[in-house]
């Protein structure tokens, strides 16, 4: 490993334990070569809404309808991402069974923000048409809601810029 290639891992590991250690984030660890990364962890936000005491056939649900408004092709980019925020924002309505009354599932808990599980994991890599592996990805229930591409400062802002848009 080069000199630069050494100073960028000292940083990574220094995000790595802020996170971890100071603001209590899970470690789930290095996901370079861990097969099937997502954005949208579902035994990570199955466990979660378990520990809540929300009902299996409601868990299976609106993680259906979360998985088909996050994976819509048919919509732009902008459209899915505002479908998907409204989801995460307001919760997912769904019903346990036909002529049941419809509940709310809520993926993350916006009243009691600790009570949500936040972890990160390094080097995650999503496989696609163009594989992206960010240095670091932070999830909150299971879902991928923040990633952190650490540069070093030779390197141009408008280039880092361009990784985080196609991350």
């Amino acid at each position: 490993m080069s000199v630069v290639g050494q100073k960028e891992r000292a940083t990574q590991n220094r995000v790595v334990r802020l996170l971890r250690d100071v603001l209590g984030y899970t470690y789930l660890g290095n996901w370079e070569e861990r097969a099937g990364n997502s954005n949208i962890e579902v035994d990570f936000v199955r466990a979660y809404l378990a520990r809540r005491g929300v009902s299996p056939s409601l868990i299976d649900r609106a993680l259906h309808e979360l998985l088909k408004t996050a994976g819509d092709q048919s919509k732009s980019l902008y459209d899915v991402n505002k479908a998907v925020y409204s989801l995460l924002r307001y919760g997912v309505q769904v019903r346990a069974d036909v002529g049941e009354a419809t509940e709310t599932v809520h993926l993350i808990d916006w009243q009691t923000p600790l009570a949500n599980d936040f972890a990160l994991a390094e080097e995650v890599t999503v496989a696609g048409e163009h594989s992206k592996r960010p240095d670091v990805v932070l999830y909150v229930n299971g879902l991928a809601l923040a990633v952190l591409e650490l540069k070093r400062s030779t390197v141009s802002v408008s280039q880092g810029i361009r990784q985080n848009l196609d991350n």
